[in-house]
């Protein structure tokens, strides 16, 4: 056989194996599609496992890359929903007028609020080193959506946090900076402390936070020594509880046991919380009481240990798998 013949031959062997295989590709179908099918039914196998949903408590939003929520308070932004300061900064002093707009997912200011604890929306106030606690009602201008109210400022950069819930959507505490001119002296780091003193009054601590579970936190009252058992409500209970996770300030939410009026709770003089903290670490709680028809704030600094996963075997050194958050 000639050599043109033989290459002519072989060119043909050539091309028939690669229409095979081309029809074989076709019919099989791209080598990227089976791992990408693959791994999106994984993804959503785990997220089902691991209990992930869209939504959240008011005070969380869900991560989108773990499927665990972030506290209140850390984000200017979610859902839609955006903080936005009139004026970024502010003079030292009392009184001094501070105002912003929640914007809503259409870019308008928010006009419509829902009533939460009595009122559509809640401020809150605090220096960064955790001094000048403040927890006030702003006005709402429901022709411009503008809130307005004054606060007590000293230099250094203020938390604010907006607690409310926009009609028709899900409650949201969103958070901004606020620089205040003037001679920051930051305040050194605050000790433990479970009794806190405020004019004649002391409110002493008990309860122990632990990362990942609920913690039942007894307040109890005294005034010069005797206890206060004539507490008054205040926003629909007889205290409120914020407390603020050391470091980055995020916004807890805490549950108060029981409410005036329901047959069992007593005005005083302990007022009991529930709060689900999720990281071990110090933590400021501030106490909001009314008694006399006047409202004070007790602030206290304690810690908050590791979790102790409850489904560890006691005979054995493997360690537990954990995952999720605590309920409410």
């Amino acid at each position: 056989m000639s050599t043109p013949i033989k290459v002519t031959g072989f060119l043909a062997a050539i091309a028939a194996i690669f229409g095979l295989a081309l029809l074989v590709g076709r019919a099989v179908g791209p080598v990227d599609d089976a791992p990408t099918g693959a791994h999106d039914t994984a993804h959503e196998g785990k997220k089902a496992e691991a209990g992930e949903h869209d939504g959240g408590h008011g005070d969380e939003s869900p991560n989108p890359s773990t499927g665990e929520e972030f506290p209140g308070g850390l984000m200017v932004s979610q859902n839609g929903y955006t903080l936005a300061l009139t004026e970024p900064s502010s003079a030292a002093g009392r009184d001094r007028p501070v105002a912003f707009t929640i914007t809503g997912p259409d870019g308008n200011p928010v006009t419509s609020y829902d009533v939460e604890h009595e009122k559509q929306l809640h401020l809150i106030a605090v220096r960064r080193d955790f001094t000048g606690f403040q927890h006030v009602h702003p006005v709402l201008d429901e022709k411009t959506g503008v809130w307005s109210i004054d606060l007590d400022l000293t230099p250094g950069t203020w938390r604010l946090f907006a607690d409310f819930k926009a009609t028709g959507a899900d409650a949201l505490t969103l958070g901004t900076d606020l620089a205040v001119d003037g001679d920051y002296r930051p305040a050194g780091p605050a000790p433990e402390n479970r009794t806190a003193s405020v004019d004649d009054y002391e409110v002493t601590l008990e309860g122990d936070l632990t990362a990942g579970a609920d913690a039942k936190l007894t307040l109890s009252v005294t005034k010069d020594g005797t206890p206060v058992t004539d507490l008054q409500p205040y926003l629909g209970a007889y205290g409120h509880l914020v407390a603020l996770r050391d470091g980055d300030l995020a916004y807890l939410h805490v549950h108060p046991d029981g409410e005036p009026d329901d047959g069992t709770t007593k005005p005083g003089p302990d007022v009991v919380f529930y709060a689900a903290v999720p990281s071990a670490g110090a933590y400021h709680l501030y106490l909001d009481f009314q008694h006399n028809g006047v409202v004070r704030t007790a602030a206290f600094t304690v810690s908050a240990g590791d979790s102790i996963p409850s489904d560890t075997p006691s005979d054995t050194n493997t360690p537990a798998e954990t995952g999720g958050h605590a309920g409410h």
